[in-house]
């Protein structure tokens, strides 16, 4: 400022504000140095709290920023696609282009030509199933599709179908070709190698599979606490009749009910009667003992293999 100049008030305001904003930040300064002091003298515990604590306000501040969306991968899963072209196309022909099912067919695969089947050619077929799935590259793959005609005859027929990148749209890329079926592989060896008598774990069995089949009892009182399973319905049979009990554990063929939470997994071989005839069936338990009885825990169709009993 020029001596003899008249001082303006926005001037004199300025160093005025500018102490006003110093004298602030040194009474923090005090304040904080202050505070530090009394943690120190609180001990060792609450100076780390007070240290740990600055980090969260900087993540509370920047946990404003966006983030990117989660994204969902979706499986691809080619082999009902390909079934139902398979039905589509072999019901088509060069004849009826314009039929629903060519147009279907070359909708689902665009450039594929139709079949041109002869005037005695067999019916169309009954059962057209997928029956193996094969990844040939990245979006790539062959589906085995069996198709049985009303002669008993099977042909399988060789589909390949390419997905897009999300596995969620598919397209037929070429003509299928008449390939052999799967080959027929070994039966593995069953895991229930343990014989069981008739006693409280195949009364259970039975009793159960009576409810659960016949409607004949309720099912609840031969499963285990917490475990719910529903009766068929609609009734399918009259009667179930068990015709052999195997089990993996030994404790299973136990005259006496063992010892609680004692478990046994079992496979039941029976024979269900109803207006349609007789029914060979099969189910596996698991079953734990409790209170002197066996209770079932879960229950499953078929027999496992040694890999998959449960």
């Amino acid at each position: 400022m020029s001596p003899g100049k008249p001082v303006s008030r926005s001037e004199a305001v300025a160093p005025m504000a500018a102490g006003a904003r110093l004298e602030a930040m040194r009474r923090r300064v005090r304040v904080s140095r202050l505070a530090v002091w009394t943690v120190i003298a609180a001990g060792p515990i609450a100076l780390g709290v007070t240290l740990t604590s600055t980090p969260t306000t900087v993540e509370a501040a920047s946990s404003t920023k966006p983030t990117a969306a989660p994204t969902t991968t979706v499986a691809a899963d080619p082999a009902g696609y390909a079934q139902l072209f398979l039905h589509t196309w072999l019901r088509s022909s060069t004849k009826d282009e314009a039929s629903a099912q060519a147009r279907h067919a070359q909708l689902m695969a665009p450039g594929v030509d139709l079949p041109e089947p002869a005037a005695d050619a067999q019916p169309a077929p009954e059962v057209v199933t997928a029956v193996r799935t094969a990844q040939r590259a990245y979006g790539v793959w062959s589906v085995t599709v069996a198709v049985q005609y009303a002669d008993a005859s099977v042909l399988h027929y060789a589909v390949p179908v390419a997905t897009d990148r999300t596995g969620a749209s598919f397209a037929v890329t070429g003509a299928p070709g008449v390939v052999a079926g799967p080959a027929r592989t070994e039966v593995p060896t069953s895991p229930y190698r343990v014989s069981v008598p008739e006693g409280d774990l195949s009364a259970a069995v039975g009793e159960f599979l009576a409810a659960y089949l016949t409607g004949a009892g309720e099912v609840d009182r031969y499963l285990a606490p917490g475990v719910r399973l529903l009766p068929v319905s609609p009734v399918p049979y009259r009667a179930v009749t068990v015709r052999q009990i195997s089990a993996v554990e030994e404790a299973a063929a136990a005259v006496t009910v063992p010892a609680d939470g004692t478990k046994a997994r079992v496979l039941a071989q029976v024979e269900a009667r109803g207006e349609d005839g007789r029914w060979p069936l099969a189910y596996e338990f698991t079953l734990a003992a409790r209170s002197g009885r066996w209770e079932i825990t879960a229950l499953g169709t078929g027999a496992a293999t040694a890999g998959g009993a449960r």
